[in-house]
């Protein structure tokens, strides 16, 4: 019974290392194969012409970088150089959040205290590194969970393709938006409210944070950026993929532009209802 348990667990999940972590996901992500792999196949460059660059967007606890190793181990697998890089490789470094400030939410707020919202990223060096890449191998940095911040030259882009992953890739807002020019496909990744909330409280929590530390932070950060990314995006959404509770992804890109908004805006609503309750 042991063994045909093991072969079932083999067959129904893939493990992958993803933020320096072993994750396992559906091993049979459909989605993956029918629509990610068709659309980056048609992405690969011909010899002398840039990398393109595609990006996938969407709240912090999506699974945004599973989906780009999923996406990445599908497309080794027929021949395409897929490198994945990350956002969070451009926060600025703890040394600067500590000691500046920014106006989140109309208030001065220490950096240090919003970090993972936008205002805590080096946007400039982002753009440039995105300007270098498109025509040249380069090193990029990337966000060390161990260390909490930022790397040099930690992992090497020689691909055919880039997939950019980050919450704010897509944020309808000064400086930010001025990115929809670098990529070629453009992914939106979501998920039910509730779904964001246990993920991101249980994440905290194999983190070392208490269960009462971890709903506190949620409640004064990780909910505001749900928010602020599910309700500020712009630009042509080419793919988009609600992530479900079983691990699996759903792919919702059939839905019009309206049906879209709308799960856009009720996801914020139940997001503004939650704080209204507990505030009362």
């Amino acid at each position: 019974m042991s063994n045909g348990s093991s072969n079932e667990q083999q067959d129904t999940t893939r493990r992958l290392l993803v933020n320096g972590l072993t994750v396992e996901v559906p091993a049979e992500q459909a989605v993956v194969r029918r629509r990610l792999l068709p659309a980056l196949r048609a992405l690969r460059p011909a010899p002398g012409h840039r990398r393109a660059f595609v990006f996938v967007a969407g709240p912090p606890g999506t699974g945004k970088s599973t989906l780009a190793e999923l996406a990445r181990h599908e497309a080794s697998e027929e021949g395409l150089r897929l490198d994945v890089v990350g956002l969070d490789g451009f926060h600025h470094r703890q040394s600067y959040l500590d000691t500046h400030c920014a106006q989140v939410g109309g208030r001065a707020v220490r950096l240090a205290d919003v970090k993972g919202a936008p205002e805590s990223f080096d946007l400039r060096r982002f753009q440039a590194f995105l300007a270098r890449t498109a025509t040249e191998d380069v090193a990029w940095p990337a966000y060390s969970r161990t260390l909490h911040d930022v790397v040099d030259d930690a992992v090497p882009v020689t691909g055919d393709v880039v997939l950019v992953e980050g919450n704010w890739l897509m944020l309808d807002e000064p400086g930010w938006r001025d990115l929809a020019r670098w990529p070629a496909l453009r992914i939106f990744l979501d998920a039910p409210a509730g779904l964001l909330r246990e993920r991101l409280i249980g994440r905290k929590v194999a983190g070392g944070l208490s269960r009462a530390d971890a709903e506190a932070f949620y409640e004064a950060s990780d909910r505001r950026n749900v928010a602020r990314c599910l309700g500020g995006v712009t630009g042509q959404i080419d793919i988009t993929l609600r992530a479900l509770p079983d691990g699996t992804l759903h792919d919702e890109t059939q839905h019009d532009q309206t049906q879209h908004d709308q799960t856009q805006h009720d996801q914020t609503t139940t997001l503004d209802d939650e704080t209204t309750r507990r505030d009362a």
